[in-house]
């Protein structure tokens, strides 16, 4: 029978719910293109066509007719009957396989068919495919849950407070981790090239189903974009809505902390960072920055840029309803210490 023109019974469909209960391998048949936009997090793609051979029958498809497109398609896969096969078997060599294409349709049943003819035990194509999947996803973040928001000046090692709050038995988001940037302009140093917006979203919400629901979910204070992508709209009105625990630390403390952080970076890199908050340092101040960091007087310019961060922040944070803004004064940035003062005001103030 042609590739496309025949699906087996024996194929059965699997809810999007159904794989987060599973360990069956998941294999994404889209072009590399949809992929790289976005995924379900741990799915191999196996791609039916190439970019290019999925726009041609695409056009004429539109241009044409379903059955042209049909006989052009098959054209195109032909050639890769076995590969299919063989890249399968590597994903899964127990023979049991979900498969997934865009709705759920003939690229995904087409593939399953081919699969089940082939000597694969179970196939399953997911019902309605990644586009369910991603109606899953951000229906996830419409719904309402307890969060608790780390605030807090640029330099107080939030992050790494986070971290001690974890290994003190708190549920943690990390949400600059799941970005691959720290949320500043010098944030995308040395850090891994940033997901796609999609792929973010993917990604923290695969994070997000491993926590307990009913309890509290600790996060850091952040802006809507964190480098290039963006935290899902409903739940950073929600976290803008929480309770806001912000942590007081005289800004030398944190000018150290951030030499600490930033000190054996490339000088061009903070050069660069520096360049783009110009406008807004103001430009005899990224001068003198720019001048310190030549004489590697890495201390004063992490003052002169807190001056530029600090107000922004609290601009931020003026936006905030003030009744759930909770200030905690520490006096260094020892995160281990940090943590512990925060657990304290939680306890003595009936964990707000």
């Amino acid at each position: 029978m042609p590739f496309f023109h025949y699906f087996c019974s024996m194929i059965t469909e699997c809810n999007i719910e159904d794989i987060y209960h599973s360990t069956t391998a998941i294999i994404d048949v889209r072009s590399p293109g949809e992929y790289e936009k976005g995924h379900i997090p741990h799915a191999v793609n196996i791609p039916l066509f190439t970019n290019d051979e999925r726009a041609h029958v695409g056009t004429v498809y539109k241009q044409q007719s379903k059955e042209e497109a049909i006989e052009l398609g098959y054209k195109f896969v032909t050639p890769k009957l076995q590969w299919f096969i063989d890249e399968s078997l590597k994903v899964a060599p127990n023979r049991d396989v979900i498969v997934h294409c865009w709705r759920g349709g003939m690229r995904s049943r087409s593939f399953a068919q081919h699969l089940s003819e082939n000597g694969f035990n179970k196939v399953q194509v997911i019902k309605g495919g990644y586009k369910s999947y991603r109606h899953f996803v951000l229906n996830t973040f419409e719904k309402e849950y307890c969060l608790k928001i780390l605030g807090g000046y640029t330099g107080s090692g939030k992050t790494y407070i986070l971290e001690e709050l974890k290994n003190m038995g708190q549920q943690v988001v990390d949400l600059e981790g799941i970005a691959n940037h720290k949320g500043s302009a010098f944030g995308g140093i040395n850090q891994p090239q940033q997901p796609s917006v999609e792929q973010f979203e993917n990604n923290l919400h695969e994070k997000w189903l491993k926590i307990d629901h009913s309890k509290p979910i600790w996060l850091e204070d952040e802006s809507h974009n964190i480098g290039t992508d963006k935290i899902p709209m409903p739940l950073y009105l929600q976290m803008r809505n929480s309770n806001l625990y912000f942590l007081d630390i005289p800004k030398p403390e944190r000018a150290h902390h951030l030499v600490g952080e930033y000190g054996k970076c490339n000088s061009k890199l903070l050069a660069e960072s520096i360049h783009r908050i110009a406008k807004r340092l103001g430009y005899e101040k990224e001068k003198k920055a720019i001048e310190m960091l030549e004489q590697e007087n890495l201390y004063d310019v992490a003052l002169t840029t807190l001056h530029y961060y600090d107000k922004s922040y609290l601009k931020g944070m003026s936006a905030r309803d003030k009744e759930k803004v909770y200030t905690i004064k520490t006096e260094s940035t020892n995160h281990k210490k940090n943590a512990e003062i925060i657990l304290d005001y939680l306890d003595k103030h009936g964990n707000n």
